[in-house]
């Protein structure tokens, strides 16, 4: 923990968000750009590493503290039991963390769960001006095109502290006509938010305990309020439906795709390229349109993924090409090849210079250097040696209705087109398989492995038994010219 680390970061992440218009998902676990919203609060505090971080939850609490324990094991929930207003959820936080002994000294940020644009750059912006200030609370603001419906921040002519807060119901024309307005994020001295959220009221019209009431009694004690504007005022932007979930999604990911372009990453349409937060990625790595790069996925150098691909989890090595596909939870080795029109579930391993072609769909399987699955193949379960070809049309039979079984290839095998492998079954390094054979057994070492019923045509049969058709016709018609040049032979 730094030095410069807060005391605190309370995260206020309770409310129910009606207007989502979700029975079954509270706002907070709603996602933007692979992460949800009350994440993007949570990785954002995380960056200044504070010595507390607490996520005060509510509505839905079991879901939304499930969601903290799997992806943010660092981060209380504590509950507020009732929703009393975000004084009383911040007075919660304080309360919880005081009965387990914890004694905050030094400075409490305050943020929303439901901002996920809000940058840990801003918020150390904020720390620190509160500290350099010296001020009881200082306040994140913003300088926005529409300030309608937000409450404007009224200044000190003499030093710029901030005199009031006033709210659109509440200013006056003038007043209305500032664009300067609260973000509802602030930095606190712990001792002086303790003292003044126990001077807080439910004397409103809502009955609520109001957070930004601390301001005017801190004022009133003869301490500071302070404010720092946000460099982007997007930063601030809350989410209260899904049309601003959309916009959000959009705005965030222009920054993480500007990023990955001045990381040195080429990305043909940004219009129609989606990023996840989580995406890594190389220099010279080049994405085409229609692609989303989803979860972990990572860009090795001067790979070349997309058009219309849809990749989740998945490391693509370098220098390899992945076309038209879907890939999750995949591995894609340097020079390797992908699509188009491939399908690679989880498990999927291609080493270097291997290929997967079109309408080739590989679960839970290894493809060795160099291996081929050219064309309209299912691969499950199975390990496919270096160098081997495995023909059109193929499928490794993997389950018998109740287990599943693996299929092992060896190395430099060439196997027919239209084989059926039936596992467990093990096809000999440098063998090969007929056309149209079910290898039901191991094919040994160089051997030629065949399983197929021996053909046998019944002479006459369409005439006979399809009478009429034309095929029947077509084939009288054969018959009649075989007979004729037989004769004139």
């Amino acid at each position: 923990m730094s030095a410069n680390s807060p005391a605190a970061v309370v995260v206020l992440a309770a409310g129910g968000g009606t207007r989502m218009k979700s029975n079954s998902l509270p706002k907070v676990l709603h996602e933007v750009c692979g992460r949800s919203l009350v994440g993007h609060a949570v990785a954002a505090a995380e960056e200044l590493t504070p010595d507390q971080l607490v996520v005060v939850i509510g509505h839905m609490r079991e879901k939304v503290a499930d969601h903290l324990a799997a992806h943010h094991p660092g981060a209380r929930a504590v509950v507020q039991e009732e929703q009393n207003g975000t004084g009383h959820a911040v007075r919660t936080a304080l309360e919880a963390l005081a009965a387990d002994g914890v004694e905050l000294d030094g400075t409490v940020i305050v943020t929303t769960g439901d901002a996920p644009l809000l940058t840990g750059g801003t918020l150390g912006a904020l720390a620190a001006a509160h500290t350099e200030q010296g001020n009881g609370v200082t306040v994140l603001t913003a300088v926005v095109p529409d300030p309608f419906g937000y409450g404007r921040i009224l200044r000190d002519e003499a030093d710029g502290a901030v005199a009031a807060i006033v709210e659109e119901k509440d200013a006056s024309d003038a007043q209305r006509a500032i664009d300067e307005i609260n973000s509802g994020v602030f930095a606190f001295d712990a001792k002086l938010l303790a003292d003044a959220l126990a001077e807080v009221t439910t004397d409103n019209s809502q009955g609520e305990e109001y957070l930004t009431d601390t301001l005017e009694i801190l004022r009133r004690a003869g301490h500071r309020v302070g404010a720092v504007v946000a460099d982007d005022y997007r930063d601030i932007l809350g989410i209260n439906d899904r049309v601003q979930l959309a916009h959000a999604r959009r705005l965030l990911n222009d920054r993480l795709l500007e990023r990955a372009m001045r990381a040195g990453v080429t990305v043909v349409d940004p219009a129609t390229t989606w990023f996840d937060v989580q995406v890594s990625y190389e220099p010279d790595a080049v994405v085409l349109p229609n692609t989303q790069l989803q979860g972990s996925t990572h860009l090795g150098e001067g790979c070349e993924v997309g058009p219309n691909s849809t990749i989740k989890d998945t490391r693509i090595g370098a220098g390899a090409r992945v076309s038209n596909t879907t890939a999750d939870r995949a591995e894609i080795g340097d020079h390797a090849a992908a699509g188009p029109y491939a399908y690679l579930r989880p498990g999927a391993r291609l080493a270097r210079k291997a290929k997967v072609g079109t309408y080739v769909e590989v679960k839970n399987s290894e493809l060795g250097e160099g291996a081929k699955v050219p064309h309209l193949s299912y691969i499950g379960d199975a390990t496919i040696g270096e160098g081997s070809n495995v023909g059109a049309a193929s499928v490794t039979v993997n389950y018998d209705g109740v287990n599943k079984h693996r299929t092992v290839i060896g190395a430099h095998c060439r196997t027919g087109s239209d084989n059926m492998f039936i596992a467990p079954v093990t096809v000999g390094d440098g063998a090969y398989t007929a056309a149209g054979s079910v290898i039901a057994s191991d094919v040994p070492p160089g051997a030629l492995g065949v399983g197929r019923a021996q053909q046998r045509n019944i002479a006459g049969w369409v005439q006979r038994k399809r009478a009429g058709t034309t095929s029947a016709q077509a084939a009288q018609a054969a018959t009649e010219r075989d007979e004729r040049s037989a004769t004139e032979a």
